[in-house]
């Protein structure tokens, strides 16, 4: 897991994010535990109270569940719900990604032409 100590996200935002998209890539599946929240806090040299609070968001959002003495585990996750998740992170990754276009100079046909490229090159690998 990596920290950006000087980006302008919270540290229990990024640690959240993270685990986020791992549990929705697959990376950690139903009724996994998290890694324990000293330990982690350890491992990234973070408060307890930061590991905590990234914890407790990923419950409030249906992620993961707390289970007293054990730590947290994740829940099983709706396909339709995953579905969703991954096409918001797209849409947001594509905005960016029309921002960088733009401060670039690039022209909407030139941008419609490097997504191609890259689509064919991924298809080709």
């Amino acid at each position: 897991m990596r920290i950006m100590q000087n980006s302008g996200e919270p540290i229990y935002q990024q640690i959240a994010d993270q685990f986020k998209t791992d549990i929705l890539a697959g990376k950690y599946k139903q009724g996994e535990y998290l890694p324990s929240i000293r330990g982690l806090a350890k491992e990234l040299k973070i408060s307890v109270i930061t590991t905590m609070k990234a914890y407790e968001q990923l419950e409030a959002e249906g992620l993961v569940t707390a289970a007293q003495g054990k730590g947290f585990y994740v829940n099983a996750q709706d396909s339709e719900m995953l579905r969703e998740q991954h096409l918001r992170k797209v849409e947001d990754s594509l905005t960016e990604a029309m921002a960088a276009a733009e401060i670039a100079g690039m022209g909407d046909r030139e941008l419609m032409e490097m997504l191609e490229t890259l689509l064919s090159i991924r298809k080709n690998e």
